[in-house]
């Protein structure tokens, strides 16, 4: 994933950048970046790994001699950002968050239109994804110009923020509004932002949300749609279930609002008989007190969190490493665990090899009984549009091995899918012996919708469901997804 944040004042914006941009960093792990124009018309620029030390402490230093009135920042888990692109359309910079399922292909286009003649400038030997997406809004007449291209050719999502060199900014949100852009005011400032939480705090009132491929203009005093919003939104579902921040709303739906509902609907579709509700932290903890509230039993928390070294913000990239860091997080208070029946929520299941490490370490302390209840149906399809899972195969989802080893290759999907069939339920019981749970529940897709509070056709449920109506009005059928497709060239 990643976030982004721009800002235009009247005077400087480095500290609500700054702060503004910090406010994203559970988004991504990878890098940070700042781009501001100076008064005299240059880009200053900072970019800085953050996999082992947060945003924060990273860009302490850029902060003191940062100087301009407009400027953009990014939390980046792809490619080096903000670019300062030079172009015949001037100079300008560029931050993008999203996933180009169909690079490749753009990038064959450009090398292959005479009339641009392109040089990328890269020193890892891959062209990112900021890179193509600037090349492209390059080559058309204009800046807005440039970005509609952008929205047209792009498979998947992009959802991106412009500084040009007269001191103007962009802001635009991807074709189907897959990742929310939200737009706040304060007296002589404007901010556009992922994560609304930034808000209150840097002393911005919320504006509104930008449409599904809508381009705006902001100025100090107001913000200008240049291109209209599309009637199509899929929204990604995910952002209410595990990654968007406690204290957002997109599409004003809270998130913490939302999680207490999953969790409420978890507690009256699959209660159980348990001696208090627990959750893992951080979301679980949320969907947990909704589950403790609705089944009227006590909330507990039998498994801290070691924020001050261990936060989000800073996790490996090396799958294996991330699942060290993530069993050094977690660290249990026996005294809630021993004796007792404990019934668990978390946001999903992907792989599920931290969730059976956990289990493992509840028995040990002596716990009865371990009840599992997730808040979102089972991971099936692998996400096309943000890539939250950092799934690079198919079978890194524990439903699909299962799938592979009961049917082979080429299943019907659908009915993995389906919470009343008994594939489903024989698929569940597998997950939960794999896992040594005492029981095992999914969120319905149902509920979960219910429990956000949008229209079912304005959210995308790919990931649970293989449907991508917004874009296809029906399924989209694994056999066309690209994971697939690579496991069988395989």
């Amino acid at each position: 994933m990643g976030g982004f944040c721009g800002v235009i004042t009247k005077s400087d914006c480095v500290s609500d950048l700054f702060f503004g941009t910090d406010y994203h960093s559970h988004l991504g792990t990878h890098r940070g970046g700042l781009a501001v124009l100076k008064p005299d018309g240059v880009f200053q620029r900072s970019i800085h790994n953050i996999q082992n030390a947060p945003f924060r402490s990273k860009f302490e230093g850029d902060f003191a001699r940062f100087a301009g009135a407009v400027g953009i920042g990014v939390i980046s888990d792809t490619d080096p950002q903000p670019l300062v692109m030079c172009s015949k359309l001037g100079t300008f910079a560029i931050v993008t968050v999203g996933m180009i399922s169909n690079i490749d292909e753009l990038k064959t286009e450009l090398f292959t239109n005479s009339n641009m003649q392109l040089q990328f400038s890269t020193t890892s030997g891959m062209v990112g994804p900021t890179e193509v997406v600037s090349a492209l809004i390059a080559s058309q007449a204009t800046l807005i110009d440039g970005i509609k291209y952008v929205q047209a050719k792009v498979k998947g999502s992009c959802s991106l923020l412009i500084v040009d060199e007269k001191g103007r900014l962009y802001a635009a949100r991807d074709r189907w509004g897959r990742t929310p852009v939200i737009l706040g005011k304060k007296d002589g400032a404007m901010i556009a932002l992922m994560e609304s939480c930034a808000l209150p705090n840097l002393g911005y009132d919320y504006v509104r949300d930008l449409g599904p491929g809508e381009v705006a203009e902001l100025t100090p005093e107001a913000d200008i749609t240049l291109v209209e919003p599309g009637k199509k939104m899929a929204i990604c579902s995910f952002l209410w279930v595990y990654y968007g921040y406690p204290a957002s709303t997109y599409e004003g739906r809270n998130v913490e609002m939302t999680r207490y509902r999953c969790g409420g609907a978890l507690a009256r579709r699959t209660p159980t008989d348990a001696d208090a509700a627990c959750g893992i932290p951080d979301s679980g903890t949320s969907h947990a007190l909704g589950y403790a509230h609705e089944a009227g039993i006590k909330f507990s928390r039998p498994f801290v969190k070691y924020t001050p070294t261990w936060a989000r913000s800073f996790m490996p990239q090396d799958q294996r490493q991330r699942e060290h860091v993530a069993s050094m997080k977690l660290i249990s208070i026996p005294g809630l665990i021993k004796d007792k029946k404990l019934v668990f929520c978390d946001d999903s299941i992907v792989r599920g090899t931290q969730l059976g490490k956990q289990a493992a370490r509840l028995y040990a302390l002596g716990c009865k009984e371990t009840h599992m209840r997730i808040a979102c149906p089972p991971l099936v399809y692998p996400c096309l549009f943000l890539n939250f899972s950092r799934s690079k195969s198919v079978y890194d989802l524990i439903t699909r091995r299962y799938v592979r080893g009961h049917e082979g290759e080429g299943a019907d999907l659908a009915k993995y899918t389906d919470p009343d069939s008994p594939d489903y339920a024989n698929m569940v019981e597998f997950i939960r012996e794999k896992l040594n749970l005492t029981s095992l529940a999914f969120q319905r897709i149902d509920d979960l919708i219910k429990a956000i509070g949008l229209p079912e056709d304005h959210l995308c449920t790919y990931c649970w469901t293989g449907r991508d109506v917004a874009v296809t009005g029906d399924s989209y059928h694994c056999a066309h997804c690209p994971h697939c497709q690579g496991e069988k060239k395989k």
